[in-house]
């Protein structure tokens, strides 16, 4: 290491050491200085590791903690960057903080998850073992561009770490063309035919309606969620690739979690997976299949699935109202309708909050809120007793559900969150709240002192 890496190495942790000092959670900042007096730290800082780096639209931070507890399980003491700061600012924070001042790191492993649009620059310098692209989905237009934008990101940065070990999605056609044209070598995932539900139809939008290469519809096989699914093109022959791990039989899907049969590599294993939905299925997939790549046993893989933790808004529970609070992170429609079909199955009377901001990290374009399908909260008839609106952008929320025909008796805006937690806090029912991501991190220190908990960089 240069005398000018070192100096950056100290400079980073003394700004984190300062930061924890003072009770604040920045983990972006300190990289960036870092980064400002040694450019190329990020490589130095990564020579001596083994990383899986975990990149795409949704499931990143999820797929991050499943992998983090398999290496765990594994015995094998790794490195991660759990605040969710994925861009290469934040990552260079997390391997100075996990080195000596000459650079030589502690650990010999890192689970890293990468923002998809830093993936660009990141991928080649960090030159990672093993590259999770969980999938595609639209999302930030203002930041992405299209999501054509996104893939080339990946594409890109992938191009630069040639011996990467690639773990792809196989029900994603925009994922499943990085295959195309990179020598990588890969591995599959995804849910089969018998896994599939046939009632699964194709999105009103999708996100990959057309083929990637000849640009002819697709037609599908079976459906699962979004334009995930068995794809195939009737004219240029481009479809979907046979799984390495895949869900060989239908999910049983339970309000806290997932009972699945999965094949991993011609290994059948009855695997639970410890948050509900079909994303989370997705997610626990991908996660098995990179953490075996890097030479963790199924045992241990599976058990990860079953134990983690989850990560900051995904799923997290609070023990808020009479019944606890579930916490659940949207930012676009594909995602925003899983959630939304999840809620669509819970039995019981409920309550809802949404919190809607327009905020850079959040994407200043809120159209999407007219592509996701909220009409899915019809379905729930009367047991949908309440629901709240709250955020920068609450009446457009609250505009959005008056069309998608929600009694306007049951829609409440609330823009002071000391006092929406407080009315919460007070409910005889199960809450669900959807926030978009900068407003759970105004949200979130109220729910804390209420409920307790930890900081969202610490848990």
């Amino acid at each position: 290491m240069s005398i000018r890496s070192t100096m950056a190495v100290g400079l980073c942790k003394g700004l984190h050491l300062a930061s924890r000092l003072l009770h604040r959670g920045g983990t972006a900042m300190q990289g960036k200085a870092a980064l400002k007096v040694c450019p190329d730290l990020a490589a130095r800082l990564a020579k001596d590791l083994e990383i899986l780096l975990i990149t795409g639209t949704n499931g990143k931070t999820t797929s991050a903690r499943i992998c983090e507890q398999a290496m765990r399980e594994a015995g094998r003491d790794c490195l991660a960057n759990r605040s969710g700061a994925n861009l290469l600012s934040g990552i260079v924070t997390e391997l100075a903080v996990h080195s000596s001042l000459s650079g030589r790191s502690r650990k010999r492993w890192a689970v890293l998850e990468c923002d998809e649009a830093a993936a660009r620059n990141a991928i080649g310098q960090l030159q990672p073992k093993v590259v999770l692209v969980t999938n595609l989905f639209r999302d930030q237009l203002d930041r992405y561009g299209e999501v054509t934008h996104t893939l080339e990101n990946i594409r890109e940065g992938l191009r630069g770490a040639p011996k990467a070990k690639l773990v792809l999605n196989a029900d994603c056609s925009l994922t499943s063309s990085l295959a195309l044209d990179l020598p990588n070598p890969v591995s599959w995932y995804g849910v089969d035919a018998s896994g599939a539900d046939p009632a699964a139809t194709p999105p009103q939008l999708s996100d990959a309606g057309r083929c990637i290469r000849c640009k002819t519809e697709y037609q599908y096989d079976y459906m699962t969620y979004g334009h995930l699914g068995g794809f195939r093109c009737p004219n240029c022959g481009y479809a979907r690739h046979s799984a390495d791990v895949a869900v060989t039989a239908r999910p049983v899907l339970e309000l806290d979690g997932s009972r699945v049969t999965v094949d991993i590599r011609g290994q059948t294993s009855e695997v639970y997976v410890n948050l509900p939905a079909m994303y989370n299925i997705y997610n626990a997939l991908g996660s098995i299949a990179a953490v075996t790549e890097c030479g963790v046993g199924v045992p241990e893989a599976v058990r990860a699935v079953g134990s983690f933790q989850c990560g900051f808004g995904r799923m997290e529970r609070f023990a808020l109202g009479a019944q606890g609070a579930r916490v659940m992170l949207v930012k676009n429609p594909a995602g925003c309708n899983q959630v939304l079909s999840f809620l669509s199955k819970v039995s019981t009377d409920m309550e809802l909050a949404i919190l809607l901001n327009d905020r850079e990290a959040d994407g200043t374009d809120i159209s999407w809120i007219w592509d996701a399908e909220f009409e899915t909260l019809l379905s729930l008839g009367d047991k949908l007793r309440r629901v709240t609106l709250s955020g920068t952008r609450a009446w457009e929320i609250y505009l959005r559900l008056k069309y998608a025909g929600l009694p306007v008796d049951r829609l409440y805006v609330e823009r002071d969150y000391a006092a929406l937690t407080a009315r919460l806090a007070q409910s005889e029912l199960p809450v669900f709240i959807m926030p978009t991501y900068t407003a759970l991190l105004d949200f979130r220190p109220h729910l804390l002192r209420q409920c307790g908990g930890s900081e969202f960089w610490e848990g």
